[in-house]
């Protein structure tokens, strides 16, 4: 990542984010909305951390970072956005002197597909709706949702489109769309702020009591964490102590069952083939230049040289696979420790 940035910066990238620092991932796989925030800032600390000590200064690279989170059904998600943005404007000012820009914290904000379910998948429609006011609401850069029965299948045509509605009904036909902060001042909204903020910044001082993000991954601090919420929230479902319409309460007629899906969207025989054949014509065309690149790929990453800055030569003449296998001969096969 640390080559990333310095690339943008030495090349002066501006309108392209030289990284998603992402809690999606975080959040999908089981984390709580204060865990999934507490982790994902952490790590975007331990970004600017590491680009400062290589040399960069704060106001080349801050401006270029982005935050992509994850808004599921609970009162935290209403305001994570906010509580972000607070932490993150403070720490640039105050500690790292960023410049105004480098203070404002850019985030995207994706439904949460997990809290999507395969019993009564009409009903998804809804949750990612409430899901989206969350995100506007508290003023999110960009948003993307989910298409009902991304729990069950691919995306079709059908369902994208529906999805896609949900965001231009309340852009364009919600009245309390039209203006910004709508919910500002509201004492709900103002003390959650306050409870999450104050929350994230105690799961800060957890990490840094493991030694900060990297040591705390050593110890598999974030990975356990992880896992115990996402099994507390299935147990809770469970039992039907955390109520899901349609899913453990108020079954329809048939008992709600599972829905399957019909045929899932794949490629034809015919996309198939077109693809292999354009990879063995890239091949051919690039097969005088492509060992030497690859060589030369091999050398900087033995030399701990900046590696991305090769690649975006290296692209120009191999394939994926090609500089895949390359890099493995030269770096081996990452094995965590137990």
């Amino acid at each position: 990542m640390g080559d990333v940035q310095e690339y943008f910066i030495q090349n002066k990238v501006r309108n392209f984010y030289s990284v998603s620092i992402s809690g999606y991932h975080i959040a999908e796989a089981g984390a709580n909305p204060i865990t999934q925030l507490a982790f994902t800032l952490a790590n975007g600390f331990t970004y600017v951390e590491y680009y400062l000590s290589r040399g960069m200064h704060i106001d080349d690279f801050a401006p270029n970072l982005s935050f992509f989170f994850s808004n599921g059904m609970d009162p935290e998600y209403s305001v994570i956005g906010r509580v972000a943005r607070r932490i993150w404007a403070k720490a640039m000012k105050l500690k790292y002197k960023g410049n105004d820009r480098s203070q404002k914290l850019k985030y995207h904000i994706q439904t949460s597909g997990r809290s999507l379910h395969a019993q009564e998948i009409d009903f998804n429609d809804i949750r990612t709706t409430l899901q989206a006011l969350y995100a506007i609401y508290d003023n999110c850069n960009s948003l993307h949702t989910n298409a009902y029965d991304e729990a069950i299948t691919t995306p079709t045509e059908e369902s994208v489109r529906r999805a896609m509605a949900i965001q231009l009904i309340i852009n364009r036909e919600l009245g309390s769309a039209k203006t910004e902060n709508f919910i500002q001042g509201s004492f709900i909204i103002e003390e959650l702020t306050d409870l999450v903020e104050e929350a994230v910044l105690k799961e800060f001082d957890r990490i840094t009591e493991r030694g900060g993000v990297l040591g705390a991954m050593e110890r598999m601090y974030q990975r356990n964490k992880i896992q115990e919420e996402s099994l507390h929230y299935e147990m809770l479902k469970h039992t039907g102590e955390l109520p899901i319409v349609g899913v453990n309460t108020f079954l329809n007629k048939q008992g709600s069952p599972t829905q399957i899906p019909g045929e899932v969207i794949r490629s034809t025989t015919d996309e198939k083939e077109q693809q292999i054949a354009n990879l063995q014509a890239f091949w051919k065309r690039n097969e005088a230049q492509s060992q030497e690149a690859l060589r030369r790929l091999k050398q900087v990453a033995v030399s701990n040289g900046n590696l991305f800055a090769e690649l975006m030569e290296t692209v120009k003449y191999c394939s994926l696979g090609q500089i895949t296998k390359a890099l493995y001969e030269v770096g081996g096969q990452y094995r965590r420790n137990m």
